[in-house]
């Protein structure tokens, strides 16, 4: 169960250093707008849905006179990529999108039906977003990098060469996925979970350190909603994870840290890592967006206060860090 006496020992010993952490000016990752919501109906504490077209036209315009520059989307996030087209085809923003999942592609296919899957996916990205170039294209399936003999990967890298995406990268599900993608040289922008209950990335941010030449961005900061909704009646039944008692640790270091919210708290710790460029934020309404800029304004964690974070909240099982591993309710 969490959390253990030993851990809040550790917290009450360590809460004394709180007065003594600076917060170094550094350099701050950057909101990346996720849009799964703008096409979708998606995340555990959605209470408003997908918004309406004009709402999310609307949201976009006020995200880009925001000053947000980069916008995360997928191919397949129902017609998120259409909105977007629509709303950000004029203005000088990147956007970031995802190939197929590639879902009807059997893994034993022939290299020619993945490379027409692949042609497919990205003609149609090319449309919806309304762009001759796409900025950055990941793969939503890692695996895809090598499945059918390297076929589809060796399509988009054509791709790249000839202009058409500029960018290429992977969305990674597991640490051993973005250490296999971060050991080819040809993988630029890499994307994975990663919030403040969240220690399978330890090592793979090292690597990341190592690779200059990698974008690094995160989603699932708020683990689908759940860390920021201070409600543990919408967490899952995991064995082992006492809610109740995570969401009350939170509140407890939101206390101790001064931080405003548990949100706050949540922002804060991830812009506290170094290694990481941009954080992927999705939000269906005008006043989360509002929300979260106010909370980019603020100052992250420093190295001290994240530590605290470590200790106070050392680990979890990765049923409750994978959504997709959630039981059904």
């Amino acid at each position: 169960m969490f959390p253990s006496r030993a851990a809040g020992k550790c917290f009450l010993t360590i809460r004394c250093q709180l007065r003594t952490a600076l917060i170094g000016p550094g350099e701050m990752a950057e909101f990346v707008l996720g849009c799964v919501q703008l096409g979708l109906v998606y995340g555990a504490a959605n209470r408003t849905g997908k918004p309406s077209h004009t709402a999310a036209l609307r949201l976009l315009s006020r995200a880009v006179a925001s000053g947000i520059q980069t916008y995360d989307v997928a191919r397949a996030y129902g017609d998120a990529e259409d909105r977007l087209g629509e709303a950000l085809s004029a203005r000088p923003v990147g956007i970031i999108t995802k190939l197929s999942p590639l879902s009807t592609i059997r893994d034993d296919a022939s290299a020619d039906q993945a490379v027409t899957a692949v042609e497919t996916s990205i003609a149609a990205s090319r449309e919806a977003l309304r762009r001759n170039r796409l900025d950055c294209l990941l793969l939503h399936r890692a695996a895809h990098r090598t499945l059918w003999g390297g076929a589809a990967w060796r399509r988009l890298l054509d791709y790249r060469s000839a202009g058409v995406i500029t960018r290429l990268g992977i969305s990674a599900q597991s640490a051993a996925e973005a250490d296999a993608a971060l050991a080819d040289p040809d993988v630029q922008h890499i994307q994975l979970p990663f919030n403040l209950l969240d220690r399978r990335w330890t090592h793979v941010l090292a690597l990341c350190a190592a690779r200059p030449d990698v974008t690094v961005h995160v989603r699932s900061v708020f683990l689908q909603g759940l860390l920021a909704a201070n409600d543990a009646a919408l967490w899952p039944s995991i064995e082992g994870v006492d809610a109740a008692a995570v969401v009350t640790a939170i509140k407890a270091l939101v206390r101790d840290l001064h931080r405003d919210s548990a949100a706050d708290l949540c922002l804060a710790y991830v812009r506290g890592q170094p290694e990481i460029h941009g954080l992927v934020i999705g939000l269906e309404t005008e006043d989360q967006l509002d929300a979260n800029l106010a909370l980019f304004a603020k100052q992250p964690l420093s190295a001290a206060e994240c530590a605290i974070v470590n200790a106070v909240l050392p680990w979890f099982p990765e049923q409750l860090l994978n959504p997709a591993l959630w039981p059904k309710k």
